[in-house]
């Protein structure tokens, strides 16, 4: 079940994290940052226990932060809790648009027989991989390919109406804001299966296209040329954004355990789902950044979403892109309960005070989606700086200040844990400011 909830979209922008921080230096933080988050998550998953003489059995993590910080820690928490929610809504509504997108122009190339040339640069043969970047300076975004068909002028309507940023996030909004009003998603919880085989097909993916394309690594470090792959690069931080996001459960932790019919076994099973979470993590970013053709591309080709690396009339893709799409439109309305649940109950002790209150929320956090998929359509860049900025809080700040605090009070503090904890809040503060510095 963790590992379920915890895997989701930062997995496609894995690889594009270890191409920005080196090939070996991207290994070593995955491994670093699921260690540390891991630490983090378990001083949250002990932080009711450690308050004494109180019945905190049917606490939340926010109820400790304000025992401990009073109605700041109580705000606060409920702040970053919401940015890392509308964060995950906006990027899934960024990837909704951008696998709907690739959908709809695969299945109306092949309804209309149309024949498609991608003049983006890219390997040949039935195994195409592209780099859509190398041509989005000079090439409009949905007029990179030459075709052959009768009905030209069909085929320049439907690209008018189907156009990635201009037109299809706002299709969706007629399918997904009467989902968001719903009074229980309960629903859409029963296809959370969905999640569990994406992931496992995404496996699949990522090992048949490795096969066809082999492994192509250069680490010659005295002949560099745009082939040469780094092993540390200056952008590292980027990745530590992403991953911080990729291993983020810390604000539903608690609740997810509460599940687990041998209590004494939570430790055990977290520390399992943490495994897991990595070695997939590590599986399909080391895979992609390791198969990915260069020579005759660039690594710097890798996408923010890898699986723009490959053609829409690619078919594994497409299936692929059908069932994260799927998944995605079944979890986003779980995530806006989760969000009207946190704010509106905060506010007016109600989760549905009325349809008024739901509806201009949820315009709000729809509003954001389509305006990011609109002009920052940027997956990498707004999976790092949500995530470094909600982990500020939970992962890095509050499960170490109400560690030192509970073992001050029980007076058993010590200067290796208040040292080590306090490097732990550095290391969040600075994963933050780097985000913003490269």
């Amino acid at each position: 079940m963790i590992w379920n909830t915890m895997m989701g979209t930062s997995i496609l922008s894995i690889p594009w994290g270890i191409k920005q921080a080196g090939f070996t230096s991207g290994i070593i933080l995955i491994l670093l940052m699921g260690i540390l988050t891991l630490y983090c998550c378990y001083r949250v998953v002990k932080s009711r226990q450690m308050i004494p003489l109180i019945d905190t059995s049917n606490w939340e993590f926010p109820d400790v932060c304000k025992y401990y910080f009073g109605s700041f820690g109580q705000w606060s928490s409920l702040l970053f809790s919401m940015i890392s929610l509308v964060g995950a809504m906006v990027v899934y509504w960024v990837l909704m648009s951008n696998f709907l997108f690739n959908t709809g122009k695969f299945i109306y190339n092949y309804v209309h027989d149309i024949n498609v040339t991608d003049i983006v640069p890219g390997t040949n043969g039935s195994n195409k991989v592209i780099c859509p970047s190398a041509a989005s300076g000079h090439l409009p975004q949905n007029r990179s390919v030459v075709f052959s068909a009768d009905n030209i002028t069909g085929f320049t309507l439907f690209e008018k109406w189907w156009d990635k940023s201009q037109t299809v996030p706002f299709y969706l909004i007629a399918v997904l804001l009467p989902m968001l009003n719903l009074k229980s998603p309960s629903f859409f919880a029963k296809f959370n299966v969905l999640g569990t085989v994406s992931v496992v097909y995404l496996v699949f993916l990522v090992t048949v296209k490795a096969a066809h394309t082999g492994i192509h690594l250069e680490f010659n470090w005295f002949t560099e040329n745009e082939f040469f792959v780094p092993e540390f690069r200056i952008l590292f931080p980027q990745l530590t954004g992403v991953l911080t996001l990729a291993f983020f459960i810390h604000n539903c932790v608690i609740t997810l355990l509460q599940n687990n019919r041998n209590q004494e076994n939570n430790v055990r099973d977290l520390s399992i789902a943490y495994f897991l979470v990595g070695l997939t993590y590590l599986y399909v970013g080391v895979i992609i950044f390791a198969s990915f053709p260069s020579p005759p591309l660039s690594k710097e080709c890798i996408e923010q979403n890898f699986l723009d690396n490959f053609p829409s009339d690619d078919i594994m893709s497409f299936v692929a892109r059908i069932f994260l799409l799927f998944q995605m439109m079944t979890v986003y309305p779980l995530l806006g309960y989760l969000a009207r649940v946190q704010l509106l109950r905060q506010f007016f002790g109600n989760a549905y005070p009325s349809l008024f209150h739901v509806l201009a929320l949820n315009l709000a956090i729809v509003g954001a989606g389509v305006v990011m998929a609109r002009f920052y359509p940027n997956i990498g860049g707004i999976i790092r700086y949500s995530g470094a900025t909600c982990g500020l809080a939970f992962v890095f700040v509050y499960p170490s200040l109400i560690y030192m605090i509970s073992l001050h009070r029980a007076g058993q503090l010590t200067w290796p844990a208040l040292i080590t904890h306090i490097f732990i809040i550095l290391l969040g503060l600075a994963n933050l400011i780097a985000q913003f510095l490269l």
